[in-house]
């Protein structure tokens, strides 16, 4: 029989401390105050709860009132996925930017910067960087968030990126393991299938997992993608021969070594939820190796009692090993302490470092550093304003649709009376430019290549008007086309900045 802590019993309090929840609102609701006395240990932070770095602040400083050593996570890979700044644009490019400068200085640079913002908010954990390898370039849910489509090349970034965000107190959470580039299927809507034989595994999407683990990463986020190779039924989440035989076997025998803590992806994914159920999966991923939870979007009290409850009769009913569980407890709280020791220490020799902390223009250096612009000789900036046409595809889910995106704010800055229209794959390129009118025309994309009703758009525009400027968010795959074209390799803020000051020829 178990022993009794506060009024919990050891199995219980443990089946506690492994969930990772979210929660509604912009301050911590009661439930999760009274989870936290009770065991809880990890939560998570979503755009949903963030108004401003100052309500962020007061928010995680409530939480830490309640159990001072909780991890405080969220999804900040800055790029098209930003929580913190879920309202402006992120002030960071994403990792496609960082990979084509293939400046590691730089990326550590970002990193550090970006966790620095994090931490001066009371965030202790980032789930960054992606380490995948975007290997199939019609990718729908990694493309920008990825390095790019060599694994040296995201392995010495991840590496650094891993470092960068250490030296700020922050931890980082290195995902989405074994890799989600190789894959046409987003994980958030159904079930990714790998194919490639272990050996192409091994030389591929394996390789900036084993640079992060080198650069001495604490976490390793699972993937829900089914690596058929070593297990052709069960996603990575659930699978002990993906989490416990691939990722930390012993190097000798052909695994990664990792002695940290993995966690899940969200369990509401429908990969998980809708194939598995969210109790289930719970269970199965605990057995498999992860040792904590993300529940992301869908939690509340409910939900959590009810996963908590289902995890500790899982143990008393002998289907999840008693130690199994203590053991993912055990890595929780670690890291909990680790985090908490870290962010001390790196606080301490900040207040010693008039200079550390300071702002930095780190993320537009890098936005500029990464744009590819061609066809730029004879073409002359534009100093009157611009109609800006922004092809708009289907909100990558792990971005959201919260986000802005596009030139429009940045060319009006730069040309005042600049003004634009969003055009989905039910508009035309003929609508695009009837709302144009006689203005300079600037069309927008992302991942022209990944649509052919975009594609069919920009001919249709550039047909009509040659003279056109083009700028590709996205992964600049398709041949540039344009009086003149401007990659930025992702849509954040700074990249929009930018390009705007290439078409406005301001720097």
């Amino acid at each position: 029989m178990s022993t009794v802590i506060q009024g919990h019993d050891t199995i219980t309090r443990d089946a506690l401390t492994v969930l990772h929840p979210g929660f509604d609102g912009l301050e911590p609701p009661q439930w999760v105050l009274r989870r936290l006395d009770d065991g809880l240990t990890c939560v998570a932070l979503f755009g949903r709860n963030v108004r401003d770095a100052e309500q962020v602040a007061a928010l995680t400083a409530r939480l830490r009132s309640v159990r001072p050593e909780v991890i405080v996570a969220t999804d900040e890979e800055g790029g098209d996925v930003t929580r913190l700044e879920v309202r402006t644009g992120s002030s960071f490019p994403g990792n496609l930017a960082l990979g084509a400068v293939d400046d590691v200085d730089l990326t550590r640079a970002v990193a550090r910067e970006l966790g620095r913002m994090l931490a001066e908010c009371g965030v202790t954990m980032d789930w960054a960087p992606s380490a995948d390898v975007n290997s199939d370039p019609d990718n729908p849910v990694i493309g920008v968030r990825s390095f790019g489509s060599g694994q040296e090349l995201v392995a010495r970034h991840t590496a650094a990126y891993v470092r960068g965000l250490h030296d700020s107190g922050v931890i980082a959470c290195v995902k989405h393991f074994p890799g989600h580039g190789d894959t046409a299927t987003d994980s958030h809507h159904a079930l990714p299938h790998i194919g490639v034989p272990l050996e192409v595994l091994r030389a591929r999407e394996l390789v900036p997992f084993r640079a992060a683990i080198d650069a001495g990463a604490k976490v390793v986020m699972s993937a829900h993608i089914v690596l058929s190779a070593l297990d052709p039924t069960l996603p990575a989440t659930l699978s002990r021969p993906v989490l416990t035989g691939l990722l930390r076997g012993p190097v000798a025998d052909g695994g990664l070594g990792f002695d940290g803590v993995v966690t899940t992806d969200a369990l509401e994914m429908r990969a998980i939820a809708e194939t598995y159920g969210m109790a289930r999966g719970a269970v199965m991923a605990l057995s498999a190796g992860a040792d904590a939870l993300c529940l992301g979007f869908n939690a509340d009290d409910e939900l959590v009692v009810g996963l908590r409850d289902a995890i500790a009769a899982a143990v008393r009913s002998g289907e999840l090993a008693e130690e199994r569980l203590a053991e993912a407890a055990s890595r929780v709280r670690g890291l909990a302490a680790w985090a908490s020791s870290r962010a001390s220490a790196v606080e301490g020799a900040a207040l010693a470092d008039p200079s550390a902390g300071a702002g930095s223009p780190v993320g537009l250096v890098a936005a500029r550093r990464a744009l590819t612009v061609t066809g730029a000789s004879g073409v002359t900036p534009f100093s009157a304003p611009v109609y800006v046409a922004s092809f708009t595809p289907v909100a990558n889910m792990a971005a959201g649709d919260e986000t802005p995106w596009g030139l429009v704010p940045e060319l009006a800055r730069l040309l005042p009376g600049t003004v634009g229209g969003y055009f989905g794959p039910s508009s035309s390129g003929a609508e695009a430019v009837a709302a144009a009118g006689e203005r300079p025309l600037v069309a927008v994309v992302r991942d022209v290549h990944r649509h052919p009703w975009m594609g069919e758009a920009l001919a249709a525009v550039l047909s009509a008007r040659p003279d056109a400027v083009v700028v590709e968010m996205g992964v600049p795959q398709a041949s540039p086309l344009g009086a003149l074209h401007i990659a930025t390799r992702g849509a954040s803020r700074v990249c929009g900045v930018a390009a705007a000051e290439v078409i406005a020829g301001v720097r």
